[in-house]
């Protein structure tokens, strides 16, 4: 009897040890530090969005997961930033899509002249749309989620109420707006959005395709006189955030199940962010006195029919590669139709 008391005792002080010795509430014992790049500048509220993200994470693994972001790509440039996260340079990234034509093309119907209103039902619709699609082109990292900015409208510096009026304007555009401000009948001119101001100033352009957000983010109101909101083929991007895939498979169940909760959350807050800034780059460019040029029906209807044929391209080079492109491009069209 006394030799099994002396076991029972034993027994329950190495429970006791193992007890104190288990892994914390979130399944490890160590904690985990993590890089962050991103392109935006640190003020830029999608900077701070994702800041905020970070320090969520880090709120609701009680520390054990810490994210330090580098803004202003000082880790890698945006057309560098997802391969860096492939490649370990950084843990986490953030950067647009289109940054890197043709690398995920599948990805390209967002870029088409959709008709978009609002940031948060492209940013939705996008997350939808990998959750449907889950495009292989992006296997490499563990995707977080999509942000998107709101439409992408024209800004000039004499009103255009008419496709005529547009014609053979010279309009800064890039990547997939480029074929759009050509379809339309203006002249692109490609250059970094940290030129604009300078180039919209001194008339080496006549106007800018963009996000209302730009206006007052990128004070672009101050050297344009009228914004055409030409929705009917309004445009947004998609900025990925995403991880390294060795270092989430490294991450216990319960942290990558919080995150992953988390994610959700953030999809809906940073839609909203965005249409927030638009208001607010809506609201200086007004108050600076420029004109708002709404189009009638009839004429947003030959804004569409114009871009019409960038629906048909993307879908035949899209085919070539074996891509479910008229699938893709029926799941956005078919979207937009029922939530905007």
């Amino acid at each position: 009897m006394k030799h099994n008391k002396i076991l029972l005792i034993l027994s329950s002080l190495m429970l006791v040890g193992l007890f104190h010795l288990a892994p914390s509430a979130f399944g490890q014992a160590k904690s985990f530090s993590f890089s962050f790049s991103t392109f935006f500048p640190a003020p830029h509220r999608n900077t701070a969005i994702l800041t905020e993200w970070t320090k969520e994470i880090e709120k609701r693994t009680n520390g054990t997961v810490k994210i330090t972001i580098f803004p202003g790509g000082t880790l890698t440039p945006a057309d560098k930033c997802y391969d860096g996260v492939i490649r370990g340079i950084s843990d986490f990234g953030n950067s647009d899509l289109a940054y890197t034509r043709g690398r995920f093309p599948l990805t390209e119907v967002f870029y088409l002249p959709l008709g978009i209103k609002s940031a948060l039902v492209a940013t939705r619709m996008v997350n939808e749309f990998y959750i449907k699609f889950q495009p292989k082109e992006l296997d490499e990292t563990k995707i977080m989620f999509f942000i998107c900015h709101g439409p992408g409208l024209l800004h000039t510096k004499k009103p255009v109420h008419t496709l005529e009026e547009l014609k053979g304007m010279k309009i800064r555009s890039t990547g997939m707006s480029t074929k759009i401000v050509l379809a339309l009948g203006a002249t692109p001119v490609a250059m970094p959005m940290g030129d604009a101001y300078d180039a919209l100033s001194r008339g080496v352009t006549e106007g800018i395709v963009c996000p209302y957000e730009a206006l007052y983010g990128w004070k672009l109101a101050e050297v344009i006189k009228s914004t055409t909101e030409d929705y009917p083929c309004a445009y947004f991007s998609a900025f990925f955030v995403t991880m390294n895939k060795d270092k989430w498979n490294a991450l216990p169940p319960d942290i990558q199940k919080t995150i992953e909760g988390l994610n959700k959350e953030y999809i809906e807050k940073a839609g909203k962010a965005w249409d927030e800034i638009d208001k607010e780059g809506k609201d200086y460019t007004v108050k600076l006195g420029n004109q708002i040029v709404a189009l009638t029906k009839q004429e947003g209807e030959k804004w569409a029919k114009a871009t019409k044929p960038l629906f048909d391209e993307y879908v035949t080079t899209m085919k070539a590669k074996g891509l479910p492109a008229e699938e893709a491009l029926k799941f956005c069209l078919d979207y937009l139709k029922k939530n905007q």
